[in-house]
């Protein structure tokens, strides 16, 4: 089946940097059409956080109501997975979803996000995004004075401990992968050996699992995931993901794309967690339309 309908601007994912980008858009009278796999990343979490007026809302509630408000200024939204993304003769785009269809436009904005690549540990992925976390400001002021611990995977981890020691004098650092982690001073307990499973009690984390068979009683596990963007579907454009580091270790891959979120493929913008692993939800709406105002401005000056 094809579907030739054209569309000004087709944006691929709809959390919050894709919607917030589509609502200004079609703000400007655009045709839009958003496509969303519906597996946001923040979607475990209890509540969106260090977003002004919105402090505490469900994930799930924030996107609705941004659905709602998108859809109101003639939005369209497709449920569904971009396969492929290849370009027209006329400079446009050929957008080919899951299902077989095929819809075009003349500007892509990709906003797909990242998948969260977890440490191996037995039991840690099903507690992802509710007591076993990365964001010390998504997170930390609801796990205050708990018991921490944080799960030593790259040098990152005395970073991380820093922050949350912030927000509770029960912090300890589990070595695991990184045995000899130098806490320059930080008052913070080392526990040394690798880490085999975490484990719970009443629907809660109750404690981290050790190689040699002891348990260390914890609240809250603070990991370091591997951040992947959700972009293989851009390979066609020739557009690659790039690795990115932190102090000579692998943190993830982004898309690299500008300060409006311009990417090396004329008429492919890209904004969120896929284009600047550290956004949060906030800064992700803003990059959202950032990218839309230039996206509406290179159409405007391309006579459309």
């Amino acid at each position: 089946m094809t579907e030739m309908r054209r569309y000004d601007v087709i944006v691929i994912g709809g959390a919050a940097a894709g919607l917030s980008g589509a609502t200004a858009l079609a703000r400007s009278r655009r045709s839009v059409l958003v496509v969303d796999g519906g597996q946001p990343r923040n979607a475990p979490s209890d509540g969106v956080h260090n977003y002004l007026g919105h402090d505490g809302l469900p994930p799930a509630l924030l996107l609705a109501r941004g659905r709602e408000e998108f859809i109101g200024y003639g939005g369209e939204i497709r449920t569904g997975a971009v396969s492929s993304v290849t370009r027209l003769p006329d400079d446009g785009f050929a957008v080919a979803l899951g299902d077989g269809s095929v819809v075009e436009a003349a500007r892509i904005l990709v906003a797909t996000g990242v998948a969260d690549e977890l440490p191996d540990v037995a039991g840690l992925a099903g507690r992802w995004g509710v007591d076993v976390l990365h964001c010390p400001y998504c997170h930390g002021w609801e796990m205050r004075d708990r018991a921490i611990g944080v799960l030593a995977t790259m040098p990152l981890a005395v970073h991380q401990a820093m922050l949350w020691r912030q927000l509770s004098k029960d912090v300890i650092v589990f070595s695991h992968t990184q045995p000899g982690l130098d806490l320059g001073g930080l008052d913070v307990e080392v526990v040394d050996g690798l880490v085999t499973a975490v484990e719970t009690r009443d629907g809660h984390l109750s404690g981290v699992r050790l190689a040699d068979g002891g348990t260390v009683a914890r609240d809250v596990l603070v990991v370091s995931p591997v951040m992947h963007a959700r972009a293989g579907f851009l390979s066609g454009l020739g557009l690659e993901p790039e690795i990115q580091e932190m102090d000579g270790h692998v943190i993830g891959t982004q898309i690299p794309a500008g300060p409006t979120g311009a990417t090396g493929v004329p008429g492919v913008w890209a904004a969120g967690n896929v284009a600047n692993l550290m956004e949060t939800v906030v800064g992700a709406a803003a990059a959202g339309v950032r990218a839309a105002v230039a996206i509406n401005a290179d159409l405007a000056m391309s006579g459309r």
